[in-house]
């Protein structure tokens, strides 16, 4: 029997409705329909454990692997199974189930897996006729389904933590022992409050691990500073979606960039950024600026609607990266931070970045 989370469902959710759409839409900023803008389907490449299989659309599907075709299966089947399996993830309140009725026809097609080959980063590869261009270019695409919890862009860590010394404020072993025991809903921007009380000031250092550092640099040079800006108005505002606390970061521009012209510095770093985490740069292990396999998102909205954003539309891909993620706060005993901590007789502070989708 297989049996899979909201997300994963989801997976052959998005293979079933594409088979069946036989199209492609494109997506906007607020995860709306691009008008205008569709990309037929020519096929929809899968890996699974026993072969590899290429969806052919025609009149009919065609299945094939290797070069023979192993069976022909009408559209309709693939739009009826699409409904009947987005109803069963909408109306599940399990944490994994199975579905038997689609499971049946997953076989049937020679689909045995939630989850494409674990080796590819890709969780569908599908070739699309671009009219604009008369290319039929082959894109990879990751899934973000919204019908489960939300996702997230970056995961939290160590590797995650910027640590900023606290100067200027004379704070007694007892009272470092009293903030950081504040033990409210909003702990971290209450201490943080308590120390800017007693005179304290957060000058960023440096992040906790150098490759994450360097990973940043690689990108820009000024994305440590603009992260560590925007990651301490998280935890000490009430802003949390990343749009707002990059025009927060604009308006104060605490790079003295020359902004005479409205030249949209922060922005335009901060969506460089995104585009790299969403394609491949991970914050423990060195970034090379080479995008892995996928090239872009599918988003499975709730209404079932599928739209792709893809690096090949780049500026579509970025405005959706940054008008549809948050920072988070993550767990502060695991990783580390939100705690006064003394070192060669200075105090310091680690903040962490987490980031999420809205939806």
């Amino acid at each position: 029997m297989i049996t899979g989370n909201k997300g994963e469902w989801s997976e052959i959710y998005a293979l079933f409705k594409l088979l069946g759409d036989k199209q492609l839409f494109l997506g906007n900023k607020d995860i709306e329909k691009l008008e205008g803008l569709v990309y037929p389907i020519i096929k929809i490449l899968r890996t699974e454990n026993n072969g590899n299989f290429e969806y052919s659309i025609q009149d009919e599907i065609i299945l094939v692997s290797g070069d023979e075709e192993v069976l022909k299966i009408p559209i309709s089947d693939f739009k009826d199974k699409a409904f009947f399996l987005l109803n069963s993830i909408k109306q599940n309140k399990e944490r994994t189930f199975s579905v038997p009725e689609i499971e049946e026809f997953m076989q049937s097609i020679n689909c045995i897996s939630l989850k494409a080959s674990s080796t590819a980063k890709t969780d569908i590869t599908i070739v699309v006729h671009d009219q604009r261009a008369n290319q039929q270019p082959t894109l990879g695409f990751s899934i973000k389904s919204q019908l489960g919890s939300p996702s997230t862009l970056l995961n939290a860590g160590k590797t995650t933590n910027f640590i900023y010394k606290i100067v200027g404020a004379n704070l007694t072993e007892n009272e470092i022992e009293q903030i950081n025991s504040i033990a409210s809903r909003s702990k971290i921007m209450d201490r943080i409050v308590q120390i800017q009380k007693n005179g304290g000031q957060f000058d960023f250092i440096k992040t906790e691990r150098q490759i994450f550092s360097n990973n940043l640099v690689l990108i820009d040079s000024l994305l440590p500073e603009i992260l560590s800006q925007i990651v301490f108005d998280f935890y000490s505002s009430e802003f949390s979606h990343l749009t707002d606390l990059v025009n927060k970061t604009a308006d104060r521009n605490p790079l003295n960039f020359d902004i005479e012209n409205e030249h949209k510095f922060y922005e335009y770093k901060i969506k460089r950024f995104l585009t790299d985490v969403a394609l491949g740069m991970m914050p423990s292990q060195v970034w090379t600026g080479k995008y892995d396999a996928t090239g872009g998102y599918l988003i499975v909205k709730e209404n079932g609607d599928i739209l792709c954003y893809h690096i090949y539309n780049r500026n579509e891909f970025e405005d959706y990266l940054l008008n549809n993620t948050k920072l988070d706060t993550a767990s502060s005993s695991r990783h580390g931070f939100g705690e006064i901590y003394e070192e060669n007789g200075e105090l310091y502070f680690n903040l962490n970045l987490q980031i999420r989708f809205t939806k």
